[in-house]
């Protein structure tokens, strides 16, 4: 298992042969308090050459929990969530998928990372072993409502992993922005 630093990128296939499926696993620990609670939700975004969205179907979150081709799919319980990845099934089209997290401000108010604590992403193969791991260093949460954790890419024939921690002040909306969605 490899530790990754934010910005850094580890080559997935070629350091892997063999490697067609990955899930990506995330997980946070959230503060406790007498008020309210962040709830965060994670999502995946299935980007083209321009690095935008394909369409509002290539979002992957809790309403639409697969893409159309079904390359992409939350499952698994071991993290608090978890995306299977069928490598081989992800469109030519698809040129990165990039993999976020959000405070949700319907549920319990607007919120931020500040509560937010010990967060990650890891890739690990089809048999869970664990091949990348990043910790989402803490910073100045308190004014970030959604941060993309990271991005699988392809790169030649292959794929790759970047960490990145990228936190979004303006939340949604920055998200929608910067990846051309209506949310």
């Amino acid at each position: 298992m490899a530790s990754m630093v934010a910005g850094s990128n580890a080559a997935l296939t070629a350091e892997n042969p063999g490697l067609s499926k990955v899930l990506l696993g995330l997980g946070w620990d959230v503060v406790p308090s007498h008020g309210p609670q962040s709830e965060l939700v994670p999502m995946a975004i299935m980007c083209g050459q321009d690095g935008r969205a394909l369409s509002e179907e290539h979002l992957v979150f809790f309403n639409q929990i697969s893409s159309p081709e079904g390359s992409l799919e939350f499952a698994g319980t071991e993290d608090q969530e978890q995306i299977d990845v069928d490598l081989p099934r992800v469109p030519e089209a698809v040129h990165k998928i990039s993999i976020l997290v959000y405070v949700d401000p319907e549920v319990r108010g607007p919120g931020t990372f500040g509560a937010v604590k010990n967060a990650y992403i890891r890739v690990a193969n089809e048999q869970n072993l664990e091949l990348l791991r990043f910790d989402i260093p803490k910073g100045d949460g308190d004014s970030i409502s959604a941060m993309l954790f990271g991005e699988l890419y392809r790169h030649g024939d292959g794929w790759k992993f970047r960490a990145l921690g990228q936190g979004y002040g303006n939340g949604l909306a920055g998200v929608a922005a910067d990846f051309r969605l209506k949310l």
